[in-house]
């Protein structure tokens, strides 16, 4: 949903700043995830905690969006900070860290096992597809740009932010899940 709300609001370079978020953040989510799967098994807490924050960047987002006007793109002066909201949303994000610590850690040290040559056989399919198939939706809003100017623009925001609010209140529910599971309640 970022990347369609960017691309529509400042263009498809901005959209394909956010596809590449994955490839900023999650170097650091595996690097942790390895070190938390070998010391910790309980990350309901931290899983919480992050679910939260992500949860409240989601309603920060929503409600830009449902704030939205249509464009006038030759007068846009502000600078979009696309590639910041990828990252800070991905990093926000529970599901990476759920996913790394889960199934692609143990993916690639079972891999790994075998040669380094496994763990890159791994990794580079899965982040093309990740990243090529974002791509691909910011090449396709980009050339529904005569709609940037239109009232239809300003309501599919509308209809973004809202989903973006919803992705939000799942975010907070999985952070009270979490930390119900953590504090024993």
């Amino acid at each position: 949903m970022l990347v369609i709300s960017e691309t529509m609001k400042y263009g498809q370079r901005e959209g394909v700043k956010v596809a590449l978020a994955p490839l900023v953040t999650d170097w650091p989510i595996i690097l942790g995830a390895f070190l938390l799967v070998s010391t910790f098994r309980e990350l309901d807490l931290f899983l919480g905690i992050l679910a939260l924050a992500g949860g409240c960047y989601l309603f920060h987002l929503g409600w830009e969006n449902l704030r939205a006007q249509p464009l006038d793109l030759p007068e846009r002066t502000t600078r979009p900070s696309s590639l910041l909201k990828g990252i800070t949303a991905n990093f926000l994000n529970p599901n990476p860290y759920i996913f790394w610590a889960s199934v692609g850690t143990p993916i690639m040290m079972r891999s790994l096992e075998n040669s380094p040559f496994h763990v890159v056989a791994f990794l580079l399919p899965f982040y093309f597809f990740i990243v090529f198939s974002k791509i691909l939706i910011a090449f396709i809003v980009q050339n529904m740009k005569h709609f940037l100017a239109t009232r239809g623009y300003v309501y599919t925001l509308k209809i973004l932010g809202i989903a973006l609010i919803l992705l939000g209140f799942m975010f907070a529910r999985d952070a009270h899940h979490y930390m119900s599971r953590a504090l024993g309640g």
